[in-house]
């Protein structure tokens, strides 16, 4: 066998070895982890991303990857402030995460608040001047719904429903939560896109895109093969978390360290 040969054998045996994933040239993609009520550090971490980003000729984005409320106690405020949010020349992309879609179902069903109270409904509802319903009672679920709808500006609702499940730059996709290994990217499921845990977060699988994800909180970003976890749980921790995607790098920048 000659040498070159033998050479393409090889290269066909072990296999060409991937690129690095990568964001088009001449761009930089900002990717925020969840905020869930806690305006103070979202306007913290946006200075600071301005500050870095500084006045350089290139495409930014800044990517919000959901979760705007629950939890924190300033849920409102949180999307008061981005809906008033406007940086020229800037891309700016908002996702849907699970805690979103939570405020949309008690709208359209308020029973489903006996789902949602356990993960952040009261605080959302106080940031609206509304009472959370104190008893497992199908008639103060419906009280507290109608007061939410009268209370909430009805550009919050819109706001709330036109968020985005996925968004792509590149060899990455920005979802809440993460993807299901097996299924095409283009045929993933909202529930999945919004939920999905241990069956994403375990997988070694290598997949058509990095995935940016929140949803599943860490002490520290997450930076994997196949996918980059930024919720840093900033309402617990005062930790707001953005990845910073830029050619072939991913640096972070946070509210706790820099």
């Amino acid at each position: 066998m000659a040498v070159g040969e033998r050479s393409g054998w090889l290269s066909h045996l072990v296999g060409k070895k991937s690129p690095p994933p990568a964001v088009p040239a001449g761009t930089r993609v900002y990717a925020v982890g969840d905020i869930h009520g806690r305006r103070d550090l979202l306007e913290r971490l946006l200075s600071q991303i301005a500050s870095h980003a500084g006045d350089a000729p290139r495409k930014n984005s800044l990517v919000f990857l959901g979760d705007y409320v629950d939890r924190g106690p300033q849920s409102k405020d949180v999307i008061d402030f981005l809906l008033q949010l406007e940086w020229p020349g800037w891309e700016i992309v908002t996702l849907r995460g699970n805690h979103d879609q939570a405020v949309i179902d008690f709208v359209e069903a308020p029973l489903t608040y006996r789902g949602w109270r356990g993960f952040g409904a009261a605080e959302t509802l106080v940031s609206y001047g509304v009472k959370a319903p104190m008893f497992d009672d199908d008639r103060a679920f419906a009280v507290a719904r109608d007061e939410f709808v009268e209370k909430c500006p009805p550009e919050h609702m819109e706001f709330l429903r036109s968020l985005k499940l996925s968004h792509v730059a590149g060899d990455y996709m920005f979802v809440h939560a993460g993807v299901r290994p097996g299924i095409a990217l283009d045929q993933q499921s909202a529930e999945d896109m919004m939920w999905i845990r241990d069956d994403f977060l375990f997988s070694n699988a290598k997949l058509d895109k990095v995935i940016v994800h929140g949803h599943s909180p860490s002490e520290k970003p997450v930076l994997r093969r196949n996918r980059i976890g930024v919720d840093t749980g900033a309402y617990a921790t005062g930790c707001l978390t953005a990845a910073v995607l830029e050619g072939e790098d991913c640096n972070f920048l946070s509210t706790v360290g820099g």
